[in-house]
């Protein structure tokens, strides 16, 4: 243990806090929020709960169902989708058509438009195709009129307006073997074909509610964050929340999106009442106005290289320069080999394996009571600031970041309701029931995320039939079974994107770029080569769901000691849907050499033309 302190030590300087002590807590804490129904407790929006899924933005313009034939269909207009079609007509690739759920292109950004909205990932590396566009953010972290807006560009400077369906679900998608083409149903009555077909339907698309009982009978206001509602509340992403200023108004959850909704909340409302289960880690946001001189500076790739520093260094690597110098690489560069290596530089030796598993275990432990201790510098209230502290470590939930959160909890107007890790007990007629005391409010907004850890199709809202009438939630039964994430046997010129057999990273965007960049060589291999079809041969889908398998258990141990959440399943070991099981374990820089390494090869292993 003396080596291992010695490694801390020139590391951290001497530690002044006990860590079994720390370690003690944090598993009392899980414990107290583990329950037996796991992601049963989510109710989902269907049935009677649909109208959560109603577009409040865009009137759904009337017109006559299509039965026509386009080269590609991609289902999705986010990120995902537009990186798709951009680089599609890159590759020369025309005839192109988007279907998306929205009245527009922006995907999250779509429908994310509560007060505060903005992104968490620095924006120059966030906003993908800034070159492309020639355009550069106005803040570090850009707020959500302005990503949508983005996402609108990249439409029209890819021309991928011209043949979009807005405001149409897709229902079914039916493989005819007879005539090679993926026949695509919708609500809006199409029938239409595609030679292929992408689905970029989002990681986290589909709104999830909490199962709380007597959520049926109360008889104030209601929405999801996901779909505000501007015409109750008053004001825009900015605040100025008018509608609010005599009204009681209760949020339940407090995640990513309920820390930059809350402060606006807490401003115009008369009363707000914040339920919490588990409080996050608020860390520093800083956000600030973009450079001039900064700008001026950048040479030609610096979005590429830019992100590619940013990746490697949020995903364990080393970089001689941190460009982007946020709380996310702050929090990497001291809980990952970075600081290893620090300390071997120190300590004039190579650090062992276990010493630097102690050291990230350390520094982890030391960089969430700075957390901690953050909260006690800014809420005034004891007792509040007590239930505010995260008790687990960095990466059990997505770190937040916000300035104006935790004082939002000083103002008079303002009450947390924390539930010691129970959650909400029930709803009435009039109000919501936490710890035996009813709040009687006439607004409840949730703020209960999205749905992570169940069936794939279930989160697209449709299933897919391949080959032979095989349905894919048949197929994927008991997990997915893919080739690289973004293939599948038996579902011939079918392509996925987002995070299933895949690499997790801070920054979404660029994995979707990295996906997106290989389906189109997959496409474009198809046409090059004079074929119809490209299909994942069975060999080459049963060495990746090994592959998957192997590394998936990597972090299990860290998982399990978490409270739960949708990164371990909401505390369900063996979940063969779940966030991190089904994604590629040793991390994005090794996956996306590993599909670079692919294309350049030029064998396609493990996919097969016809």
């Amino acid at each position: 243990m003396d080596e291992m302190d010695d490694a801390v030590t020139a590391v951290l300087g001497e530690i002044d806090f006990d860590p079994q002590e720390l370690h003690a807590k944090y598993l009392s804490e899980r414990d107290k929020r583990l329950r037996d129904d796991h992601n049963d407790q989510y109710v989902e929006i269907a049935g009677e709960f649909a109208k959560y899924l109603d577009d409040p933005y865009e009137e759904v313009d009337k017109r006559e169902p299509l039965s026509d034939e386009v080269q590609i269909a991609i289902i999705g207009g986010g990120f995902g989708g537009l990186l798709m079609g951009g680089r599609l007509r890159e590759a020369g690739f025309e005839d192109i058509r988007v279907i998306e759920r929205g009245g527009d292109f922006g995907g999250t950004w779509y429908w994310n438009r509560y007060p505060g909205a903005m992104c968490d990932v620095e924006s120059y590396c966030y906003l993908p195709m800034l070159e492309e566009l020639d355009y550069i953010p106005k803040h570090k972290y850009s707020f959500a009129p302005e990503i949508m807006e983005h996402t609108q560009n990249i439409g029209r400077h890819y021309g991928l307006y011209e043949k979009a369906c807005f405001s149409t679900s897709v229902t079914k998608l039916t493989w005819d073997d007879s005539i090679s083409r993926w026949i695509i149903e919708t609500d809006r009555g199409d029938r239409m074909r595609a030679q292929f077909v992408a689905m970029a339907n989002g990681p986290l698309n589909r709104p999830k509610l909490p199962g709380i009982p007597g959520i049926d009978t109360y008889e104030g206001h209601t929405f999801h964050t996901s779909r505000w509602d501007y015409s109750y509340t008053g004001g825009d992403n900015t605040g100025n929340l008018t509608g609010l200023a005599d009204k009681k108004v209760a949020i339940i959850g407090t995640g990513a999106t309920a820390i930059q909704c809350i402060p606006h909340l807490g401003d115009s409302s008369d009363h707000l009442f914040v339920f919490q289960r588990t409080p996050s880690s608020i860390d520093v946001r800083n956000n600030r106005e973009t450079d001039p001189e900064w700008v001026a500076s950048l040479e030609p790739g610096w979005q590429y290289r830019r992100m590619e520093n940013f990746n490697t260094l949020v995903s364990g690597g080393d970089q001689e320069e941190d460009l982007v110098s946020d709380g996310w690489t702050d929090i990497f560069r001291n809980l990952t080999g970075t600081a290893a290596k620090l300390a071997g530089r120190k300590l004039g030796r190579r650090v062992t394996g276990r010493e630097k598993g102690y050291l990230m275990k350390m520094a982890d432990y030391q960089k969430m009571n700075t957390i901690r201790n953050r909260v006690d510098e800014v809420v005034e209230d004891p007792g509040t600031a007590e239930a505010l502290k995260p008790w687990y470590r960095q990466f059990c939930k997505r770190p937040c970041f916000h300035d104006e959160y935790l004082p939002t909890f000083n103002r008079p107007n303002v009450t947390l309701v924390d539930t010691m890790g129970r959650g909400v007990e029930r709803l009435t007629p009039n109000g919501v029931v936490a710890n035996g005391v009813e709040y009687e409010v006439d607004c409840i907004v949730f703020a209960t995320g999205f749905e992570v850890g169940t069936g794939y199709t279930r989160r697209a809202g449709y299933d897919i039939v391949g080959r032979a009438g095989l349905t894919l939630s048949q197929k994927w039964e008991d997990g997915p079974r893919t080739l690289h994430g973004m293939q599948t046997t038996d579902f011939p010129n079918c392509f996925f994107l987002g995070f299933t057999h895949t690499a997790v990273t801070v920054n979404v965007p660029q994995a979707l770029n990295e996906q997106a960049t290989h389906i189109s060589y997959l496409i474009s291999q198809v046409r090059d080569q004079g074929g119809t079809t490209i299909e994942a041969t069975s060999e080459g889908e049963e060495m990746w769901v090994e592959e998957i398998a192997d590394k998936s258990k990597l972090g299990e141990r860290f998982r399990a000691e978490c409270t739960p959440g949708y990164y371990n399943n909401e505390g369900k070991v063996g979940n063969p849907d779940g966030f991190f099981t089904t994604s590629y374990g040793a991390g994005p820089l090794r996956f996306h050499r590993i599909l670079a390494d692919w294309r350049e090869e030029g064998r396609l292993d493990g996919a097969a033309i016809s």
